[in-house]
């Protein structure tokens, strides 16, 4: 019984002595990046609103099929600032809402969008939330969706007279990183970069918190993971998914400080705390 009871303290004192490091990782992370955006929280949303509604302005979705996709369309439609929403994507998608019934939907094939180029004309905003895994598509297949596919999106979408992109990509993008997912987001976000848009937003999100419906084995046990700490340390190694496409569609509305940004997980969660209402 002294030997369990012994082996028992051991073990306890080894998890609580794990916690506590990985308790100050989080606190780390979480103060280690200043997210820069106080003076952008004083900014009254229901007023950027209003001012952006009146500008008549339209725009266009990647990816509204996918989570993120999907929840950053229910976010535009919900606040209603565009005048137009097309929905560019593979297939057509369905919805039962009647906020749904004025969507424009595109039908295109990546494999050729050169003869889609009339999709991505005459659009003011760009949101792009394409994307696929390694493990679903392969290597080539991931490097496809999430190279060719979005940097020829964006480059139809310059030509067609889109003034903003936004880009979904993830926390740690790095064209230089010697893991194919961070190089491939990195590289991507270099390359449109260089294209020239008026106004160039990044989101880097760390892993979304989020109940896919599709199966992501290794993003479900970061979750299942990180879900413990995400109320003590929101920002640290995740986020909310609804607190990513807040952020995008508030950000559409501020006036940047530069042509092109990157905001990082923090900053993200930050402005995604703005109440839409």
């Amino acid at each position: 019984m002294k030997l369990l009871e012994s082996n028992l303290g051991r073990a306890a004192g080894f998890i609580a002595f794990v916690i506590a490091i990985i308790a100050s990782v989080l606190h780390y992370l979480e103060n280690s990046s200043p997210a820069n955006i106080t003076f952008r929280m004083a900014e009254d949303m229901n007023t950027l609103e209003e001012n952006f509604r009146q500008q008549n302005r339209s725009c266009f979705v990647l990816g509204a099929s996918g989570e993120t996709g999907r929840l950053l369309l229910k976010e535009i439609v919900e606040r209603n600032i565009f005048s137009k929403i097309t929905l560019i994507g593979r297939r057509q998608l369905n919805f039962e809402e009647k906020a749904y019934e004025n969507l424009v939907q595109e039908v295109v094939d990546f494999e050729k969008l050169d003869d889609y180029a009339a999709a991505f004309q005459g659009h003011d905003v760009g949101y792009c939330c394409l994307g696929t895994t390694k493990a679903k598509a392969g290597t080539e297949g991931f490097i496809r969706v999430d190279h060719d596919y979005v940097l020829k999106s964006a480059e139809l979408a310059k030509a067609g007279g889109s003034a903003q992109f936004h880009l979904e990509s993830s926390k740690g993008a790095d064209k230089n990183s010697g893991f194919l997912y961070l190089k491939v987001k990195g590289q991507v976000e270099a390359d449109i970069e260089a294209l020239g848009f008026e106004r160039y937003s990044v989101y880097r999100p760390a892993v979304l918190m989020v109940d896919r419906k599709e199966s992501r084995p290794t993003e479900w046990l970061a979750r299942k993971v990180l879900s413990p700490f995400s109320s003590m340390f929101p920002t640290a190694m995740s986020i909310p998914i609804q607190a990513v496409v807040r952020a995008m569609v508030s950000n559409t509305l501020l006036q940047p400080q530069q042509k092109t940004e990157i905001l990082e997980n923090k900053a993200i969660y930050e402005l995604g705390k703005t109440p839409a209402k």
